[in-house]
């Protein structure tokens, strides 16, 4: 079983580095599969054995092996949590299907967040695959049955109630509509409700400690689409614990 699990970290690891060109290269309109990866300051083209996750980085020191840019931290980093977020979804869902979809689902939002949190924008191209992606998972592992119909309740609660607060504030955008709609499809019904909860809760909280720590200031706008993934994920992994919890008598 060990070798199950070390095998599913690696696939999560190199998932997670292809997730760091994504990450790179969305927001900038470049194409993610040309050119080959490359230093952004020399433009040499990085050699494949500097391409392995996280230990070429150590290697490397951090560093650019040509002209000894200093590397982003940032790509360690999400290729580990992918990578072990990757180990702990076939942990917890047995089923490989299920865990190949959520871990699908997982990477979807962890690129979408980072480059969510960065420019305060959601590429429409990424959702539109995502959600492209999602639903044939369901439809395969549900067909055109009636369960499809918690999926779709999911959808559209998820992205009314955003659309909904978009238009009376115009304090959000647009893109987090269609995030939640994706979210919700998987989620369903019950547990998108719990991930709106959630998601509120979480984006209350942590930017009143960013205001508290002025790393952002009043003015400043704040990405809402990390806060919905990370709701998401939490009522998916915690959904049935969570939802007892809040309605223990």
């Amino acid at each position: 079983m060990i070798y199950y699990y070390i095998t599913v970290l690696f696939f999560g690891l190199v998932i997670g580095s292809f997730l760091n060109v994504v990450i790179w290269r969305v927001p900038r309109n470049e194409s993610i599969s040309f050119p080959p990866s490359h230093c952004p300051k020399c433009e040499s083209r990085i050699k494949p054995y500097d391409l392995i996750p996280v230990i070429s980085y150590i290697i490397l020191g951090g560093k650019c092996r040509s002209c000894g840019e200093a590397i982003s931290i940032e790509y360690p980093i999400v290729e580990l949590i992918n990578g072990i977020m990757y180990v702990f979804l076939f942990y917890k869902f047995p089923m490989p299907f299920k865990a190949i979809e959520y871990s699908f689902l997982f990477s979807l939002l962890l690129s979408i967040s980072i480059i969510d949190f960065k420019t305060q924008l959601v590429d429409d191209r990424m959702i539109l695959f995502g959600g492209a992606i999602v639903i044939i998972f369901e439809l395969i592992n549900k067909g055109f049955s009636i369960k499809l119909l918690d999926n779709l309740y999911g959808a559209l609660t998820g992205a009314a109630v955003i659309w909904l607060i978009v238009f009376l504030t115009r304090g959000m955008g647009e893109g987090d509509i269609e995030i939640f709609a994706v979210c919700g499809f998987v989620l369903g019904f019950k547990y998108t409700l719990l991930s709106l909860w959630l998601s509120f809760i979480l984006g209350g909280v942590i930017a009143v400690l960013l205001l508290i720590f002025k790393i952002k200031k009043r003015k400043d706008p704040i990405a809402f689409g990390p806060y919905i993934a990370l709701g998401s994920i939490i009522a998916l992994l915690y959904g049935d614990t969570l939802i007892r919890l809040i309605f223990m008598r």
